[in-house]
């Protein structure tokens, strides 16, 4: 219903992602850290490690969606309202959109008084890449990138999961998307554990992500309130959205890099490893923290006409 939507995306602005707040995503981590734990020292025949990560990725999320279809419509025997409060309380959890916009403040309040540790800080828990010693643009980068991509992937997709398959289907996503966070990498670690999680992810968020980039054209017209930032969002899109590694991720960081006329990508660090990736947009502007309050306005607005779209849909 969208009285359920809207009361699901009240709680995550009123409440976000405290730590004391059970979350199933982080009892995802743990199923996931525990199973690698466990398979591991099992897997010492050919293949057997690709194997285990094809299971566990069919696993997880087969099992989050039965395991909240079966509780939701338990609670439903025993009261229709049990059964709507618990799926109400279920889809708040897979919507991010307060605990994003609360991660890029900590980020840009301290770039804003040149409190540089501060923010490479805060910055460190959002992205995966070394920030130790990033300077203001490169922190400005990261931010920029980190809430485009996460405007789809933890934003839009699971409202647009939400839509079709309510909160288990919506659970069985962020399961596929907490899967590719830990272990869909493609170091020597996770190559062969992890790419099945990797390609399902690249499968779910396929639309999501499209729709998004779409969505953050639309935020742009609103926020600039001028046809320039507008025209080049929809260009840059159409010539670097498909460069990035990821066949996701570069749409939505294509489309912002165009809106704010800034230029993504680069080289990253991971653990002291670069890792080049290719620019998406021009450089009209240099960065700027300016740039990062921009991003959340537009990843803000984006959001609110996913989320209206959302809701009438299911009204209809």
């Amino acid at each position: 219903m969208p009285s359920d939507l809207l009361l699901a995306g009240l709680l995550d602005a009123l409440v976000g992602d405290p730590p004391w707040l059970p979350h199933p995503v982080r009892g995802m981590g743990r199923l996931i850290g525990a199973f690698e734990t466990t398979i591991r020292p099992w897997c010492k025949a050919r293949g057997s490690l690709s194997l285990a990560g094809v299971l566990l990725a069919c696993a997880l999320p087969s099992l989050t969606f039965g395991l909240a279809w079966t509780m939701i419509t338990a609670a439903t025997v025993v009261h229709e309202w049990l059964g709507r409060s618990l799926e109400i309380w279920m889809a708040f959890t897979t919507l991010a959109w307060r605990d994003l916009t609360d991660h890029v403040i900590r980020v840009s309040n301290p770039l804003k008084i040149r409190s540089w540790q501060e923010a490479r800080a805060a910055l460190s828990r959002i992205v995966g890449r070394d920030t130790d010693h990033l300077s203001e643009p490169e922190i400005v980068r990261a931010t920029v990138e980190t809430v485009a991509e996460s405007a789809s992937d933890g934003i839009i997709a699971p409202l647009f999961y939400l839509i079709l398959g309510g909160a288990p289907l919506a659970l069985a996503y962020k399961a596929v998307s907490t899967l590719d966070s830990l272990i869909g990498h493609r170091d020597e670690r996770y190559r062969e554990f992890g790419w099945a999680s990797a390609r399902l992810d690249d499968l779910v968020n396929w639309l999501p992500a499209r729709i998004t980039a779409a969505l953050i054209i639309l935020a742009t017209a609103v926020v600039f309130r001028r046809p320039g930032p507008v025209r080049r969002s929809v260009g840059v899109l159409w010539r670097d959205g498909h460069k990035h590694p990821s066949p996701n991720s570069g749409r939505p960081e294509a489309a912002m890099a165009g809106a704010l006329g800034i230029q993504l990508g680069g080289t990253n660090y991971y653990d002291g490893i670069p890792q080049t990736r290719p620019f998406l947009g021009t450089a009209i502007e240099p960065l700027a923290v300016r740039h990062i309050t921009q991003a959340k306005y537009v990843m803000t607005v984006a959001y609110l006409f996913g989320f209206a779209a959302a809701c009438g849909f299911l009204w209809l």
